[in-house]
This record gives C-alpha cells, sequence and structure tokens, in this order.
C-alpha cells in the first residue's frame, strides 16, 4: 500500500492543479498577513479562507481525480492486491499531496509571520479538512458509477457543509427559540465539519465577539480545552467513518 500511495502522491505533486493550488493558497496567505500590524486579524481570514476555500476545492479536485483514475484502479484490480489496499492508497496519496499544498502554502507563511500555538492550530485545522473531503469524495466515488453525477453530488456536498448547513441551523433557532435548545444544538455542531473547525479554531482565538452562537456554546458547557478535544474527536470521526464506508462499498462494488 505504501508503494501505490507513493506513485500517486509522486503523480499528484507534478499535477499542475496542485501546483496552481499550492501557488494561490500562498499569495493568499502573505497578502493577508501583510495587511495591518494585528495578527489576528489576518489569522481570521486565513480562517475563512480556509472554511470556504479548502472543502470545496478539496473536494472537487478529489473527486474528478477518483474518477478519472478509475482505469488504472481497474489496472490495480487485475494483480494480486486487495481492493481495500488499492482505494486506500489512492486516498492517502491525494490527502498527503493536498495537505502538502496546503501547508506549503498556508503553513510556511504563517509561522514565518505568527508563531505559537494559533497557528498550528490552523494548520491542524485545514489539514484535517483536507483529510475529512477527500474522504467524502472517496465515498461519492464509490457510490455512483457516473462521473458526471458524483461531481454533482461533490458540488452539493461541500456547498451544505459550507454554506447551507448554517442556514438550517438559524431555521432550527428560529422555530424553537422558546425551548432549551442548546444541548441539542452541541449535537447538531457535530454534523457538519466545517462548523466543529471554525469553532476548533475561534476557541483558541478566544475572540467572543466572533465566536457566534455555535462557539458560545462550546465554551459554556464544554470550556475551550473540552471543547477543543470534542471538535478533534468529532473531525477524527468523519475521516474515519466515510472511509470505512467507502472500502465495505468498494469490496462489493461491479466495476
Amino acid at each position: 500500500m505504501l508503494t501505490l500511495s507513493k506513485y500517486v502522491l509522486l503523480d499528484l505533486l507534478r499535477n499542475r492543479s496542485v501546483l496552481i493550488y499550492t501557488v494561490v493558497l500562498g499569495i493568499l496567505s502573505i497578502s493577508l498577513l501583510s495587511l495591518g500590524d494585528q495578527s489576528s486579524k489576518g489569522l481570521l481570514s486565513l480562517l475563512n479562507i480556509t472554511l470556504l476555500f479548502v472543502p470545496v476545492i478539496t473536494m472537487l479536485f478529489a473527486t474528478i481525480y477518483f474518477f478519472n483514475s478509475l482505469e488504472f484502479i481497474e489496472l490495480l484490480l487485475c494483480q494480486p492486491v486487495k481492493r481495500s489496499r488499492v482505494l486506500l492508497s489512492e486516498y492517502f496519496g491525494m490527502t498527503l499531496s493536498l495537505s502538502a499544498s496546503y501547508i506549503a502554502g498556508v503553513g510556511i507563511p504563517l509561522f514565518l509571520k505568527v508563531s505559537g500555538a494559533i497557528s498550528w492550530m490552523l494548520v491542524i485545522t485545514g489539514v484535517l479538512l483536507t483529510f475529512i473531503f477527500t474522504a467524502l469524495s472517496l465515498l461519492v466515488f464509490v457510490l455512483f458509477r457516473d462521473k458526471t453525477k458524483g461531481i454533482g453530488a461533490a458540488i452539493v456536498i461541500a456547498l451544505f457543509f459550507t454554506l447551507l448547513f448554517d442556514g438550517l441551523v438559524m431555521a432550527f433557532i428560529f422555530s424553537f427559540s422558546d425551548y432549551p435548545i442548546d444541548k441539542p444544538l452541541l449535537g447538531m455542531m457535530a454534523f457538519n465539519p466545517v462548523d466543529l473547525a471554525r469553532v476548533l479554531m475561534l476557541l483558541q482565538l478566544d475572540v467572543a465577539v466572533l465566536m457566534g452562537y455555535s462557539g458560545a456554546l462550546f465554551k459554556k458547557f464544554l470550556g475551550s480545552a473540552t471543547g477543543s478535544i470534542f471538535s478533534i474527536a468529532c473531525m477524527i470521526g468523519w475521516i474515519v467513518v466515510p472511509l470505512i464506508l467507502s472500502v465495505r462499498i468498494f469490496r462489493h462494488k461491479d466495476l
């Protein structure tokens, strides 16, 4: 599996789209961190880019790549190699390449401009989102036979988690505002990895004004440390569950 992952990783690192992704992230990071003297503003701007830009690009690029690699995957399956190893090799090769792009584009400028645990947390948040949405794109790949439908599903999933989910949460809050819904809302936050990433970062920044309703709930009921651990644990679950489902479906899928 390591050999296959290495070849996928090397192939992706030479891909122009990955290089463009790295350059764009680098330009945005340097520009935002160079504006003004307050590092917190640059960090918040980078957080917004991470929450909106990384999930959508990761989901689309990974889904398209997996579908384009179908013939290569079929060729590998003709060899005495387990299906799970082939699929996981594709996943880890893709994830490591996109994570390396994020670290190079955001992490390096961030460490040069802003030092401390907050910089590390932002990089960890971006890498976790990359792992999560690559896992979701892999699940889309094994669920759909048609490339067009798969890409459409990937777009819907990315937009749902980045834009639509918060609207549904706000509708829920307004509809049941007369009832004690604080604890149910904590559970709802666990169903959106983007919200978990936002709360995780804002708990570290401790920006009370920008924390929002979900961040305030996490701090009220869980505290900063426990809330961060809960967020990371839920995000890891968002990686593991789609991967397990993908492997199980792919084992019995007729290619």
